[in-house]
């Protein structure tokens, strides 16, 4: 009972040594390289990634919009941002030249459905002024592609109008009576209308103009 405990030296509590927990320790050489190879990766995959997507999502950059359908009005002029350029670059379209007309795409209906190659679709209503315009059934991507009877295009010349002047196309892969525009089985859809000789050029002048309804009519 008359036992004395004593404390060891762990346990002296004027030690004035710090505990080996806390105190800082130098980092290994290369830990800090590996360190400082993982943020450069981090930020490379970053700024390639959203490079990417800004060429591949042209939706981003659309400098004009009216409904469902987009354009880039400066796209090959000397004012064109450099998005579009290297958009335009990478999916080997080669835009309207400046004063000649503006395309606009339509990649999803007037109720905000993505358009499917398989689908048949109602083009409705009237288009802004223009000496000529096409009509073109395309992919995904606003790349041609095989259609029945090699029929790429409708233009303003031969279509059937109301009297209003208003038009209905059918967009389907197989025939229809009336205004019919092909569609292949290209991945995706999209419907590209260039209007040439217009006086629609700036974004400015687009303001307030109507475009044809996409209206869905049967999906298998």
């Amino acid at each position: 009972m008359n036992a004395r405990f004593e404390a060891g030296p762990d346990l002296n509590w004027k030690e004035l040594e710090t505990p080996a927990v806390l105190s800082r320790r130098k980092p290994h050489p290369l830990w800090r390289a590996f360190t400082i190879t993982l943020l450069f990766a981090g930020a490379l995959i970053i700024g390639v990634g959203s490079a990417y997507l800004a060429l591949s999502r042209e939706d981003l950059f659309q400098s004009v919009r009216i409904g469902v359908w987009g354009a880039h009005p400066l796209a090959g002029t000397p004012e064109a941002d450099p998005y579009s350029a290297a958009i335009f670059a990478r999916l080997g379209r080669v835009p309207l030249a400046s004063g000649e007309g503006v395309a606009f795409i339509a990649r999803e209906t007037s109720a905000g459905r993505p358009l499917r190659p398989g689908c048949t679709y109602l083009i409705s209503g009237l288009t802004p002024s223009a000496r000529l315009w096409t009509l073109t059934s395309a992919d995904g991507e606003a790349r041609l592609v095989p259609v029945p009877m090699d029929r790429l295009y409708l233009d303003s010349n031969q279509i059937l109008r109301k009297p209003d002047g208003s038009f209905d196309i059918t967009a389907s892969a197989r025939p229809a009576p009336g205004n019919w525009l092909p569609t292949g089985k290209g991945p995706g859809l999209s419907f590209i209308l260039r209007l040439y000789d217009a006086p629609i050029t700036t974004g400015s002048s687009l303001a307030g103009l109507t475009m044809p309804a996409i209206t869905e009519v049967s999906c298998p």
